[in-house]
């Protein structure tokens, strides 16, 4: 009987507070939900996945609740006899088994990797193939608060040596007073930190070109996703308009979206997340479209706990595309700490932890403390 038989599979939403509000173009959050999802082998190893969406079931279309109970239901019966290492053979059983749901699929392919990665010993970007970096830049998500509390933050932010790129999040405001927040935000930086800016897909076409471009004169170095995501040819439209580059999350989500962005040169920059994209591998296929188009890479974040922040921060080291750092900031957003062993963030970067598996460790304690009833 193989050791690395999958023998438990266990889940668990937990509710952990922000050290602030973080708002969206269409919704907020004060505390973030997360899934945590255990796969336990009859070897006694566990590898463990986070299942995270960024403020709820906005924004693709998941929650942690429909993720547990896909998850459980669907799932666990499939997984239940297979082999932790069988990751290609479970996703395609995954697939026959539930249509889309890459949020639910992506904790479970990321706990597989964990568990595989832990009983040899070695750590998931071995099994990714290995390191081209051992840390990433950070850029750190401000919201949709006025100029005055932008700035206070990102000052607070530079002056500490943490951070020296800030997005902002855009969308929440007429188009108008939201250009002239962000001016006021670009103009105050300007010279010490780069300011890109997050639309979340809430503008049209002719919205985007009229705006865009004061935006870019007022000196926002990127814009990333100012349409909704299946509006594909408004996204060519405008990238193909702005002197600054465009970059894609909505749209993208699939290798084969990656591959249709790349045909209508729909985007100069991709913003990669494991979550949305269903796991490690393919979000390691879309990087590597990409690769072959030219078009750079960014880390991008679903508000990660630290389990889904390290299982991206292994991805991300592993690929060599991934030369637009990153906002893997989650962690560094929550109150409480779910590590026995926090991840290091220093010099404006995340960097890579030792061990096997993801290189961290739940802190038992922390996780019951926060976990719903």
């Amino acid at each position: 009987m193989s050791e690395l038989t999958i023998d438990r599979v266990q889940t668990a939403i937990l509710d952990v507070p922000l050290v602030r509000p973080h708002r969206f173009a269409r919704t907020g959050m004060e505390a973030q939900p997360l899934l945590l999802v255990t796969l336990t082998t009859r070897g006694g190893v566990s590898g463990t996945g986070e299942g995270v969406v960024p403020g709820g079931p906005w924004w693709g279309g998941e929650s942690v609740e429909t993720m547990q109970l896909i998850i459980e239901k669907y799932l666990t019966p499939l997984l239940i006899g297979r082999r932790v290492d069988d990751i290609a053979g479970i996703q395609q059983a995954m697939n026959d088994v539930v249509n889309n749901n890459l949020y639910a699929k992506a904790a479970v392919e990321v706990a597989l990797h964990d568990a595989w990665a832990r009983n040899l010993c070695v750590p998931v970007h071995t099994l990714l193939g290995g390191l081209a970096r051992t840390s990433i830049p950070v850029t750190w998500a401000l919201g949709t608060e006025s100029a005055a509390e932008v700035i206070a933050e990102a000052q607070g932010k530079l002056d500490a040596g943490l951070h020296t790129s800030f997005k902002l999040k855009m969308g929440a405001q007429e188009p108008a007073a939201d250009v002239a927040r962000v001016t006021e935000v670009a103009q105050k930086l300007s010279g010490v930190a780069g300011v890109r800016v997050d639309i979340n897909a809430r503008w049209d076409l002719l919205t985007s070109l009229q705006w865009l471009p004061r935006l870019a004169e007022a000196g926002v170095e990127l814009v990333e996703q100012p349409v909704p995501g299946n509006e594909v040819e408004w996204l060519a439209e405008i990238n193909a308009a702005l002197p600054i580059p465009v970059m894609a999350d909505e749209s993208l989500r699939t290798p084969s979206d990656a591959l249709r962005l790349v045909k209508l040169r729909a985007a100069d920059v991709f913003s990669l997340k494991t979550t949305k994209s269903g796991g490690l591998r393919y979000t390691r296929a879309i990087t590597e479209i990409a690769a072959a188009a030219g078009i750079p890479c960014h880390g991008g974040t679903s508000i990660e706990g630290p389990i889904g922040t390290a299982a991206s921060l292994h991805l991300a080291c592993a690929l060599p595309g991934v030369t637009w750092g990153s906002e893997l900031f989650g962690p560094l957003l929550m109150r409480e700490e779910l590590l026995t062993e926090p991840l290091r963030y220093a010099d404006g970067a995340l960097h890579l932890p030792d061990g096997p598996g993801l290189g961290v460790e739940l802190d038992p304690s922390a996780v019951a403390r926060f976990t719903r009833a």
